[in-house]
């Protein structure tokens, strides 16, 4: 017999969640975050697949932060650790968090990861046992990281072995990728190495590798699996909630046994929510009304964790899905105003950020979002930062000039 649908113990409407929005998430001004350690926390994690959305995430909730002051946190500091989780991508973590992904989160894709890869190498004809292949390339590469930092290229030197290919897919859509790349995130998922300082540019993605002991000294365990998504869940509860079972699938990339477990482990409890019978969910503590804060712009980037929180968005995206993300989920650059989308941001050749709307916005409205764009623009001091995703607004914005 199944059990009967739990009854909410009150409304949350889109209002109420836009004002959550602007403030758990310190983009409403009187809202910010102290330090880029307690933004990262409260966002529970930054995406960090674009380096520099690491960088403009934070600048848009913590005042006054500096470039230097996001390096220090990411590579002196390493206060902010990046790591492979949810859905196989990579998240700035609070050194406290790592644990509750290493055991759950990462854990599930470095299982996904082997197994394929597995498959690859037997395939491939690199080796007649593709398990037993991984496992003794992942001790020669741990061992010759030891203490050290090298690039991908440094390693394949050391370890000849990963200068191979597999063959991935057949005929006209096969293709061979370099192994090594591949062994090296799971090896990040599982914890056992990790990256190191980056060998570009802030808004470039070269990393040096070495083992997790050697950049963060003393490692903890990871926890165990259910208690690591219950924790996982908590956060996200606390950052993104009220959100539906599907939201927090999504986002954690797990099943909804696992979501609806973790939900039961936090006590959370449930609202209804504006457009849709799905039930959201709240932190037990967390389930009274909240004022809405004074009215408030932001200019994220692409892969903000505000814009990439939930499965079902139609709260603050309206009518601009389309337009904001692409086929493959990813979210270009976002304007917003009060906790909607109205819009996105580009650079001209010299730097200049430009916000391109794709509503009507009161005047008020469109001042500040010009005021935060010049404030973008000082911050970024010429750097222009071309990332891998375009969502079909920035295509627009740029075809029209910017």
């Amino acid at each position: 017999m199944s059990r009967p649908a739990p009854h909410p113990v009150r409304h949350v409407d889109d209002d109420e969640r836009r004002a959550r929005l602007g403030i758990r998430h310190g983009l409403a001004p009187q809202r910010r975050f102290s330090d880029v350690v307690a933004a990262t926390r409260g966002m529970t994690v930054l995406h960090a697949t674009e380096p520099a959305s690491v960088h403009l995430a934070l600048r848009a909730r913590v005042e006054d932060v500096t470039i230097a002051d996001v390096e220090a946190a990411l590579y002196q500091d390493r206060t902010i650790v990046k790591q492979g989780a949810m859905r196989q991508t990579l998240f700035g973590f609070t050194r406290d968090l790592l644990p509750a992904a290493w055991g759950s989160a990462s854990a599930r894709v470095a299982r996904s990861l082997r197994a394929r890869l597995a498959k690859d190498v037997q395939a491939s004809g690199l080796a007649a046992d593709g398990d037993a292949w991984l496992a003794e390339v992942a001790e020669l590469v741990v061992d010759a990281l030891g203490e050290r930092e090298v690039s991908a290229a440094e390693l394949r030197q050391v370890v000849p072995v990963l200068d191979a290919k597999v063959q991935r897919g057949a005929g006209r859509w096969g293709v061979a990728t370099p192994v090594a790349p591949q062994v090296l995130w799971l090896l990040h998922a599982q914890a056992r190495v990790q990256r190191g300082h980056n060998g570009g540019h802030w808004r470039l993605s070269k990393p040096r590798w070495t083992s997790t002991s050697a950049w963060l000294g003393q490692v903890p365990e990871p926890m165990a699996e259910r208690e690591g998504y219950a924790e996982l869940v908590r956060r996200w509860l606390h950052t993104f909630g009220p959100g539906a079972e599907a939201d927090l699938a999504w986002w954690l990339g797990g099943t909804l046994g696992a979501v609806r477990t973790a939900l039961a482990d936090v006590e959370a409890v449930p609202v209804s929510l504006d457009r849709t019978e799905a039930l959201g969910w709240l932190l037990p503590a967390d389930h009274d009304p909240v004022e809405p804060p004074a009215p408030w712009v932001a200019l994220l980037p692409t892969l903000d964790p505000t814009v990439m929180g939930w499965r079902e968005r139609d709260f603050y995206i309206g009518p601009h899905r389309a337009m904001t993300f692409d086929s493959a989920g990813n979210a270009g650059s976002t304007a917003w105003s009060d906790g909607r989308v109205v819009g996105c941001w580009v650079q001209d050749a010299d730097g200049a950020v430009r916000v391109h709307l794709l509503e009507e916005v009161p005047a008020r409205a469109r001042r500040a979002l010009a005021a935060e764009a010049d404030r973008v623009t000082a911050w970024l001091d010429g750097v222009v930062v071309n990332g891998v995703y375009a969502s079909a607004a920035m295509k627009e914005a740029r075809a029209a000039g910017g």
